[in-house]
């Protein structure tokens, strides 16, 4: 008996390595896109204004999302289908395949146009493995864990993402700061981009060596036949209303996290005239908080239960969004870690709520179907565009409190759909015993 416990000790925490290793190397490209926005700009854009470069920068980022549902479809059936770790094996090394290549791309001046084309094609094929990525880990782990610690081994989700985007700021605030404007432009931009290869390899390696989760073992065991059919027919079929909801409860992660995490240092250099290499450092403090306290929150969701922690999340984001980006324009250094920090405390009360609630929402043979559709069609939609969208809103009104306005209208439509959602949790159980 006691073999067998720490056996399953040990499967669990080789699922938790596995998942964070995968979300990591997606969440560190991302963030180094996101953070080289201006270099990108100037890279594969013509010569121009300053903020169409940067707005066509971000436009890239955001078109690479179109594909997401297409993959959330993709890669939920093959993963209800051939199983969790199958999907999750292959969608590692496409991601960081095609985020590798990125690196070795020529500039405009190199070879005109082809180069912002060749970059928006393999940030689809990015947007494309990156859908059957966060939605495949959170189940994976979902259905490994025991009932009672589930948020807290779920979160290890999104604390991988914010370690990613960590590492990829650090990354990011060292090359500006060893390297010359003309090196940044040249070559320095690459060297985040050539390192997805061989942490992709490593990723890949740790789980074609993992067994599936025993929730998925036990159903393809016990009845071959429901995995035999269509999960994503079976899907629409049976559980239309509960793709809409967990949609809708999604969408505020989905501009949350891209608003705060993503594009802040942005906004923050580029809108109120924030010294560069303090926006940065302002984001990699918060993210640490972020790593820190994702933790605390799935803890609190398995005992204060999914529903309470997301309805208490969009409302504070409804009612604080708006403070809280008219007191970033204090320019002073403590107030914007200040701000940043009380963002980071509602978005990990979202963040470390969600995987889990998205994964109890679906029965097993549709779970990863259903996840990775709602979860990447809100992506697509709300969270790829967010950092355009901020832009342009401020363009057009002239607000730079036009991004804070957009929160709230997105913790609205969260919020209702909150309010709809069911807190049954169709997930059974794992076998195993932590």
């Amino acid at each position: 008996m006691a073999t067998a416990i720490t056996e399953d000790r040990l499967a669990l925490r080789k699922a938790a390595l596995a998942s964070f290793i995968g979300n990591f190397v997606e969440w560190f490209d991302y963030a180094s896109y996101g953070y080289l926005a201006t270099v990108i700009a100037i890279v594969f854009f013509p010569e121009g204004d300053p903020a169409v470069r940067l707005m066509l920068a971000f436009a890239v980022f955001a078109i690479s999302f179109i594909l997401r549902p297409i993959g959330a479809v993709v890669w939920g059936n093959w993963g209800d289908k051939h199983g969790r770790r199958w999907a999750l094996s292959w969608s590692i090394l496409l991601m960081s395949g095609a985020t590798f290549l990125i690196g070795f791309l020529p500039s405009y001046a190199a070879i005109g146009v082809a180069a912002p084309l060749l970059l928006l094609a393999l940030r689809m094929i990015q947007g494309f493995s990156a859908s059957g990525e966060y939605a495949g880990a959170s189940t994976f782990l979902a259905e490994y864990a025991p009932k009672e610690k589930r948020g807290l081994y779920t979160s290890i989700v999104p604390a991988s993402t914010a370690t990613g985007l960590l590492a990829g700021s650090l990354m990011v605030a060292l090359l500006h700061l060893l390297l010359s404007d003309a090196s940044m432009e040249g070559w320095g931009w690459r060297i985040p981009f050539l390192m997805a290869g061989p942490m992709g390899l490593i990723g890949r390696y740790i789980r074609v060596h993992l067994e599936d989760s025993p929730v998925y073992r036990e159903l393809k065991e016990d009845s071959e036949a429901r995995l035999a059919r269509t999960p994503i027919r079976d899907l629409f079929r049976s559980h239309l209303r509960t793709v809409l909801v967990t949609f809708g409860v999604a969408s505020l992660n989905a501009v949350a996290f891209y608003v705060i995490l993503s594009y802040m240092p942005t906004y923050l250099s580029q809108e109120l005239g924030f010294p560069e290499d303090q926006s940065f450092l302002a984001s990699s403090i918060t993210l640490t908080v972020y790593v820190f306290m994702i933790f605390a929150m799935g803890h609190f969701s398995d005992s204060l239960g999914r529903k309470k922690m997301l309805i208490v999340a969009c409302i504070g984001f409804i009612v604080f969004s708006v403070p809280l980006f008219m007191a970033l324009g204090s320019a002073s250094f403590l107030v914007v870690v200040a701000v940043e920090v009380g963002f980071i405390f509602l978005l990990t009360m979202n963040d470390g709520t969600l995987p889990t609630f998205l994964a109890e929402s679906f029965p097993t043979e549709v779970r990863y179907s259903g996840f990775a559709l709602s979860f990447n069609t809100a992506n697509a939609l709300l969270g790829g565009t967010a950092p355009f969208i901020a832009t342009w809103l401020i363009a057009t009104t002239g607000s730079v409190l036009a991004p804070a306005w957009y929160l709230v209208a997105i913790s609205f439509l969260a919020l209702g759909a909150m309010l709809a959602a069911s807190s049954r949790s169709h997930l059974p159980t794992a076998t195993q015993t932590p």
